[in-house]
């Protein structure tokens, strides 16, 4: 939890901070990646996180896995060049799947790069309108593909909704300064990220997150050196920072309402740290990459929940996972009012029926 940044000892206090600590936080669902934000933000409020995003205090891209995430804007290009052009191999197989030619998908990035050059900032509709303006015509998935070519080689990126509609710009506008780590220091950096936001975990963890080969995965450890400690967990060696693993020595009651795509369950090989393999079908139904949101206590997940938006009220049905005595269904509902205040609105929460396979 600490690692996490789910206890008030660590948190960074800042959008920056945060997503400098993990190097990348899952943000695929963007009402999901604000939550992940926020839930690490105590007393802000979904504008707040906007404004902040708004400020490139970090930008989503598709840094690894093909999946969108939060990343600093000055790192996001050596992660795309050190772990998203393990996705970029299979770019190949899938035009020819859907019958995108690689002279259009070329042809397609040029058009986006002179669309957006000088500072502009376009839709995704708006984006497609003037690829197919400049003659490259695209149907089915081939719209979705290009705006995902065009970033995993660091052309573009996401920036923030406008309106309800993803944006996208230049890459090398919005991160006009990037680092630029020899690939030893890249993969230190990276492992040290990991480890540090996600530990106590193991190297099979690591590549897992990452999408790295294990060869990959050693050397950025070593590379690390001592910014990761060992501990054993259960009798397997696990890697974390030495000063989180400090850190962590009181038995806390801790409470957290999370989105469902939050790192706290994305990014391992083995979640029994987190749930009981019982309940995993109740948080990734059918293990379809869908995870619900969840409820947490000390550590270990021990409901799901859902949320309505209303104009006066958000409604939230809670789904134990096991039976909750009164003075738990209490904490569970106090820990409800962070996520209430931070769409600004009061809660309205209903219990459901336990699941309890």
């Amino acid at each position: 939890m600490h690692s996490l940044l789910l206890t008030p000892e660590v948190r960074p206090g800042t959008v920056a901070g945060i997503v400098q600590w993990f190097g990348a936080m899952q943000a695929q669902d963007m009402a999901s990646g604000l939550w992940s934000l926020g839930a690490r933000l105590p007393g802000a409020g979904v504008g707040d996180v906007e404004a902040a995003l708004e400020r490139r205090e970090a930008i989503r891209t598709w840094p690894m896995r093909g999946t969108v995430h939060l990343v600093p804007p000055a790192d996001a290009r050596w992660m795309l060049d050190l772990m998203g052009v393990r996705a970029l191999a299979g770019a190949a197989k899938r035009r020819a799947t859907i019958g995108l030619s690689e002279r259009a998908a070329d042809r397609g990035v040029e058009l986006l790069g002179e669309a957006l050059a000088g500072g502009k900032r376009l839709t995704r509709a708006e984006c497609l309108a003037a690829v197919a303006a400049g003659g490259v015509e695209l149907s089915g998935q081939m719209g979705y593909h290009l705006l995902w070519y065009a970033s995993q080689r660091g052309v573009t990126c996401i920036a923030p909704h406008i309106g309800k509609e993803q944006s996208f710009v230049l890459l090398d506008e919005w991160a006009p300064k990037p680092n630029r780590p020899s690939r030893e220091e890249a993969l230190g950096l990276i492992a040290t990220r990991f480890f540090r936001s996600h530990g106590p975990a193991t190297r099979a963890d690591l590549a897992r997150w990452t999408g790295l080969t294990m060869t990959d995965v050693r050397a950025g450890i070593a590379a690390a050196g001592p910014a990761l400690g060992t501990v054993a967990v259960d009798g397997v060696e696990m890697f974390a920072d030495p000063a989180v693993l400090d850190a962590a020595t009181t038995t806390r009651d801790d409470w957290a309402a999370l989105p469902g795509f939050d790192e706290y369950m994305l990014g391992y090989q083995d979640r029994t740290m987190m749930v009981d393999k019982r309940h995993l079908d109740a948080i990734v139904p059918g293990g379809n990459g869908i995870f619900k949101s969840t409820l947490v206590e000390r550590g270990r997940v021990v409901a799901t929940w859902k949320r309505t938006l209303g104009k006066k009220a958000v409604t939230v049905d809670v789904t134990p996972l096991t039976s909750f005595a009164p003075a738990a269904r209490e904490r569970a509902e106090a820990c409800l009012e962070p996520y209430a205040q931070f769409v600004g609105l009061p809660p309205r929460v209903r219990w459901l029926s336990v699941n309890n396979p």
